[in-house]
């Protein structure tokens, strides 16, 4: 079983401004809880043990917040200092945690229960097909937001961008991943999108369709929209 996990939380969160101004969107509250503490209560509860955070925007405030909260898991703190990473680059700059496949996920979502499940179907394909990337993907017609464009397609559990014009599935922000897919990266600043793009041309970027209503916050509006329901 996978013991180890990565939250992305270097982002600025410029479109949840003036929110975001002061306070780094993982540290945004939805009920009682942070988006960032949401995260990692829900991957305690699948039975991680070892969590890195990556942060650079607003960073003292996720240090301070997570030593301050004492959650019952080890955490591990890399400030990328300099410069923001990106997502691909933030996931390369911490690999020296992960000597196996871990998951990698997005604090925005609303992470709950019925994820596990989801989460535990698709860890165990991932191992059965000696699989490199797989990412847990989602129906337009599932999104709280509905202006959300789609990003994939998906057939025979194989992810493509055939038909751009039409994708009809979402990214909900959560992947399990071989570390070797990155054996061939020489920068430091890049995307997810580029290694998805080129294990898309292979044919071995692998997806598994969520049943759970998505809810994620990608603006203002939502945020206000979520914080009401």
């Amino acid at each position: 079983m996978i013991k180890k996990a990565m939250i992305l939380a270097a982002g600025f969160g410029k479109r949840l401004n003036p929110l975001t101004l002061n306070v780094p969107k993982p540290l945004l509250k939805i009920g009682k809880e942070t988006l960032l503490s949401n995260t990692i209560n829900f991957l305690g509860k699948y039975g991680i043990e070892e969590v890195v955070i990556n942060v650079h925007y607003l960073s003292n405030q996720i240090v301070e917040y997570t030593n301050k909260k004492k959650f019952n898991l080890k955490i591990t703190i890399i400030n990328e200092k300099e410069k923001i990473l990106d997502t691909g680059g933030g996931v390369f700059n911490a690999l020296k945690y992960f000597k196996e496949s871990f998951i990698c996920i997005n604090p925005d979502t609303i992470w709950n229960s019925n994820y596990l499940v989801e989460l535990k179907k698709m860890e165990n394909r991932f191992f059965l097909n000696k699989k490199k990337c797989h990412l847990l993907i989602v129906s337009k017609e599932k999104s709280f937001d509905k202006n959300i464009k789609g990003d994939f397609n998906l057939e025979n559990n194989l992810i493509n961008k055939e038909n751009k014009d039409d994708l009809k599935y979402i990214y909900t922000g959560l992947q399990i991943i071989e570390p070797k897919i990155f054996s061939n990266i020489n920068e430091s600043v890049f995307s997810m999108n580029r290694i998805w793009e080129e294990l898309i041309k292979k044919k071995e970027l692998f997806g598994m369709e969520s049943n759970i209503n998505f809810l994620h916050v990608s603006n203002l509006d939502i945020y206000n929209n979520l914080n009401v329901k």
